[in-house]
């Protein structure tokens, strides 16, 4: 992979097994896709996280925008009924969770002035949602029907080593059977919380040290797809903690934010077989650009061979 940059050499001894890669829709240089949810029809969403744009995107690549918040926009997820939940800031600079109807339409939850950088989100239960907070270092709790949020984790291994790192702390987050996983960028470790019966969380815990994750997906067996973000690859972490790399600069995927999998009811579409594909989206290195500079942002499909674990 190369290290010129400087960064820590935290994947130079893995393996590499690329996997077939498409880049399947492109973005202008400096746009900064931040995170992803594909709808059972296979329509993916996209948050252009500086424009304050979520954009749908057909299984073949076809852009249009589907909604504008005023501000920015970081994180998506489906509700029950096919809406979008979207954190982000308003045009006050406040956190925010808004309500992205399938019409396009947007309504705003909840502001959260006690929030500092609300980031990834992902399903607690159908109307609740769980939330990292990359700056407070912790993990707010949404409840959408209410709407109300609280804290559900707050815990020094959520945060910062320090309060002017300009990193993400908690980041990415995914639950796995009895467990919310969650990464910290910052901290470059990827955590592990025990979820009770009554979705309350346990002690969290290192499941894996020095891994630059920023979101992720699991499959159906457990092997868990990061975009490494400034390492310009994605990585699959098997049950046993081993990383293998499986996609890197050349598959397209500098500067990889988010990882979803591929969802279709039909299972293929257009010959396709999207439900054992993970789509990644990048920001084309403009945290930290490559060498070549910073390049244009892609959406990109990676055929993994594995089916995607579902979400609720």
């Amino acid at each position: 992979m190369g290290n010129s940059t400087g960064l820590p050499p935290i994947y130079a001894d893995k393996p590499i097994e690329l996997v077939p890669a498409k880049v399947i829709a492109s973005f202008p240089v400096n746009t900064f896709l931040e995170n992803l949810a594909i709808a059972s029809d296979g329509t993916i969403f996209v948050s252009n996280h500086e424009v304050g744009e979520i954009v749908r995107i057909t299984p073949d690549g076809n852009q249009q925008i589907h909604a504008t918040v005023e501000g920015k926009v970081s994180g998506l997820a489906f509700t029950s009924n096919g809406d979008l939940v979207a954190t982000g800031w308003n045009a006050d600079s406040i956190p925010v969770v808004s309500l992205v109807k399938s019409d396009g339409t947007v309504k705003t939850l909840l502001t959260l002035p006690d929030a500092m950088f609300l980031n990834g989100i992902t399903p607690l239960s159908d109307t609740q949602y769980l939330t990292a907070d990359s700056y407070r270092g912790a993990i707010w709790l949404i409840d959408i029907t209410q709407p109300n949020g609280s804290i559900w984790l707050e815990h020094p291994m959520l945060a910062r080593s320090n309060s002017e790192s300009v990193f993400p702390a908690a980041n990415g987050l995914k639950r796995f059977g009895d467990f919310l996983y969650v990464s910290n960028t910052e901290k470059m470790l990827l955590l592990r919380i025990p979820i009770d019966s009554t979705n309350k969380p346990g002690e969290p815990e290192i499941f894996v040290e020095q891994t630059n994750i920023d979101d992720f997906a699991f499959d159906v067996e457990g092997n868990l797809y990061g975009a490494t973000h400034i390492y310009n690859s994605v990585v699959r972490i098997a049950p046993d903690r081993t990383t293998t790399i499986i996609a890197q600069a050349e598959s397209g995927v500098i500067g990889s934010t988010a990882v979803a999998f591929g969802q279709h009811d039909g299972d293929v579409y257009d010959g396709l077989r999207l439900r054992t594909a993970i789509y990644v989206v990048t920001n084309g290195g403009m945290f930290l650009p490559p060498p070549t500079g910073v390049v244009p942002a892609n959406v990109v499909r990676l055929e993994v061979g594995k089916t995607g674990y579902s979400l609720i």
